[in-house]
């Protein structure tokens, strides 16, 4: 399942612009999650920080900066204590900065939609 999250990940952040929420990654990656029991979006979110941790320790963009939590312009607060355990700064701070975001979003963009670098890591999990 973390590699056909982290491939459509790839994928969206290649073709598409914008976010994706949660529910439409759990339809197109066909991940059969069901949102509204709380084991099973505790699951999604699991993956997706394995998924940013494996990326950012290999020196690439964190995908998950590209799922959007449903109903809010950005992220939970999950998300931000994953960048603090990462190294990026005190979850609170980064959550209040509008820039922190986006600029993770366009990184990821701009490095998956290099063609080089989707050829060497698009296949890869580490």
């Amino acid at each position: 399942m973390i590699g056909r999250v982290r491939s459509h990940l790839i994928r969206f952040a290649r073709n598409q612009v914008g976010t994706i929420s949660y529910l439409n990654l759990v339809q197109e990656a066909e991940l059969g999650l069901n949102l509204e029991i709380s084991h099973e979006k505790s699951r999604l979110n699991e993956i997706l920080a394995e998924i940013s941790e494996t990326e950012h320790q290999a020196g690439r963009p964190i995908l998950s900066s590209l799922v959007k939590v449903e109903g809010s312009k950005g992220q939970g607060d999950a998300f931000y204590k994953l960048c603090e355990r990462l190294g990026f700064g005190e979850w609170r701070v980064l959550k209040q900065d509008p820039e922190f975001l986006k600029g993770l979003r366009r990184d990821c963009r701009a490095f998956w939609q290099e063609p080089a670098n989707h050829e060497q890591y698009a296949g890869s999990e580490s």
